[in-house]
């Protein structure tokens, strides 16, 4: 092994300066053998998944029937269609049903508490990602529609997080793999394109890139659900990991790629932080676009809306600053309201609280999960009827 080396801006500042010193154990730094290793994976895609892009125009009621009852149901599928499913069927020996089952409640558990990490942390956080924007910002999509977009990723992860939906033909099973061809429609589109330079930004949409989304719907939103204070067992984190490692399996993240614990997280996390979260003016671009949707829950309600509006800016960005750091959050543009973060702050504190007890009340946790059940068994109602939303993501793959 090489000399480790030092710590990249996401980890000297902020939340994940506390994670390294409270819950993460040994030193995860990296050497320079491990970082050119990591980056060898940003030259690769999915082929298994771009090899369907222009089969899809003509075979699209065949994947719609093998992703809802199996490629056996389909007859004389095309060869490439059956390659694909007969591999995402074949589940690896490493999955545990009851322990995905088991993710899935603890992240069911906290309920709608848990879509502020996931957009004020996990896609805020990946706006640092420069080379990853590139394919959001080439799409026009996420800059333009960043609102619609904040709820079709809200409405995805609560899909996949549903006990019970990663079995094949489940809801989470199906939003799994409906957003890997996702993926490779994008790819094929940015592969079009004549000023796509894969010197500065690598493959679109590459394995890197899919295994840090990956890493920030699972570690990450583990993590800044407890800054708020959200408490978790050891088993319990295990478990959420596990749940997210099945899940980057179904869309294609190569296996070398998927950790198999927390630890493993957390070393990959540090390399992507010293190799991916290099923050450009098109991150700056994003942010502002994410905040605007903050913003608008104030459109049209007048004086109230512009109260609500500021309270929304300012509580997202708060949660933003504290966990990305000073630096980072300044990069974005993000605001800076010391009201806000010790409102944050103080929530967390009773959160913590809560929390505690729950734990050691009899019945406490299963009454919690069922109340997060609701909440977000509400929010799908209240967003699909508002955007009207496309549970095939076929609007984005006419887009791509």
């Amino acid at each position: 092994m090489g000399e480790r080396l030092p710590d990249p801006e996401l980890f000297r500042q902020g939340g994940f300066r506390v994670a390294s010193r409270l819950f993460i154990e040994g030193d995860i730094r990296g050497d320079e053998r491990q970082v050119a290793r990591l980056r060898q994976f940003a030259q690769r895609e999915d082929p298994a998944a771009d090899v369907l892009v222009p089969l899809l125009r003509n075979s699209r009621p065949e994947f719609e029937q093998a992703l809802r009852q199996g490629i056996d149901s389909v007859e004389s599928p095309p060869e490439e269609l059956e390659a694909f499913f007969r591999n995402v069927e074949a589940t690896p020996y490493w999955v545990d049903r009851d322990r995905l089952d088991r993710g899935a409640r603890a992240i069911t558990r906290a309920g709608l508490l848990g879509l502020f990490p996931l957009g004020d942390v996990s896609l805020m956080g990946g706006y640092l990602a420069s080379r990853a924007t590139k394919s959001l910002v080439g799409t026009g999509e996420i800059e333009y529609k960043a609102a619609r977009r904040l709820v079709e990723t809200a409405t995805w992860w609560i899909h996949v997080t549903t006990p019970g939906a990663l079995v094949p033909g489940g809801r989470g099973y199906e939003s799994a793999l409906r957003v890997r061809i996702v993926h490779a429609h994008v790819r094929a589109a940015m592969n079009r394109r004549k000023d796509w330079d894969y010197a500065a930004w690598d493959r679109p949409v590459n394995q890197v890139q899919t295994a840090g989304t990956l890493l920030l719907f699972s570690l990450v939103y583990v993590f800044g659900t407890q800054l708020l204070g959200l408490r978790y067992s050891a088993r319990e984190r295990a478990d959420i990991l596990h749940l997210w490692r099945y899940v980057g399996w179904l869309m294609g993240v190569d296996e070398e790629l998927l950790p198999a614990g927390e630890d493993d997280a957390w070393r990959l996390l540090w390399l992507l932080a010293t190799t991916e979260f290099i923050p450009d003016d098109d991150s700056k671009r994003l942010a502002a676009a994410l905040m605007k949707a903050h913003a608008g829950i104030g459109d049209g309600r007048g004086a109230l809306g512009k109260v609500l509006a500021h309270v929304s800016v300012a509580g997202h960005g708060a949660i933003s600053r504290l966990l990305l750091g000073k630096t980072n959050a300044d990069f974005l543009e993000l605001p800076d309201d010391p009201l806000a973060q010790a409102a944050v702050v103080a929530a967390a504190g009773v959160n913590f609280a809560a929390e505690t007890v729950r734990r050691v009340v009899p019945g406490a946790t299963a009454l919690q999960e069922l109340i997060g059940a609701a909440g977000r068994r509400h929010y799908l109602r209240q967003v699909t009827k508002v955007f009207g939303l496309d549970p095939t993501y076929g609007r984005h793959m006419k887009a791509a």
